[in-house]
């Protein structure tokens, strides 16, 4: 998915391909493959403008049963803010000719430390490393200062605090207790909330992250 903001439509109409229309569709191809590899779909693509004034903003998306929201302070984008390879939407896909950047959204990447059978052992602690990552962007990245935990082994009705500590840039490790196998007959459910230095939150819940043996 590709978040971006618009500053404004440019409404002018010209046979004329612009510089930066031209530039937008010699990189079309190499832009349409890195969204594609990153699972992107045409519908996947948002971009809207903003006022100027600066505001907090919640946004939230649902794939599947996992659950993300974020909130984040934004306003209009005043110059290009966004690499040659992953060019601001309206330039490939329509009219609008303004700057534009992508949203400092926090994504989260998992690795469940899975078993071939994509399980985990019951009864045991088991770690699961959590990197928090955003869009490409040409000025400075925000950097994830927190990360909190929670777990679930009933499908989501109570929820357990899961220890964390910080093990890289933007990477966390939690410890989660597994209970026993029939303990958790659904699975262990996860719920992420990150921070970063410039105060954008993200809280991603998975009902099911793994099943036991």
């Amino acid at each position: 998915m590709a978040l971006d903001t618009a500053r404004e439509t440019d409404t002018m109409n010209t046979p004329v391909p612009s510089v930066r229309r031209r530039r937008g569709a010699l990189t079309l191809l190499a832009a349409a493959a890195m969204l594609a590899l990153a699972g992107c779909k045409g519908g996947d693509l948002v971009s809207y403008d903003l006022p100027a004034k600066s505001a907090r903003y919640t946004f939230e998306a649902q794939t599947n049963d996992v659950k993300t929201v974020w909130q984040y302070t934004s306003a209009k984008a005043t110059k290009d803010d966004a690499p040659k390879l992953s060019p601001c939407i309206g330039e490939l896909v329509g009219s609008n000719q303004a700057a534009c950047r992508p949203e400092p959204l926090i994504f989260l990447r998992y690795d469940f430390g899975l078993a071939l059978d994509n399980t985990v052992k019951a009864g045991t602690d088991h770690e699961v490393t959590v990197v928090g990552y955003y869009q490409p962007r040409l000025a400075d990245l925000p950097k994830v200062t927190s990360l909190e935990a929670e777990t679930t082994f009933d499908g989501g009705r109570t929820w357990h605090p899961a220890a964390t500590k910080a093990t890289g840039k933007n990477t966390f490790t939690t410890t989660i207790r597994n209970p026993r196998r029939d303990q958790a007959p659904g699975g262990v459910g996860l719920r992420i909330s990150a921070t970063d230095n410039q105060g954008n939150t993200v809280r991603q819940t998975i009902p099911m992250a793994y099943t036991l043996r």
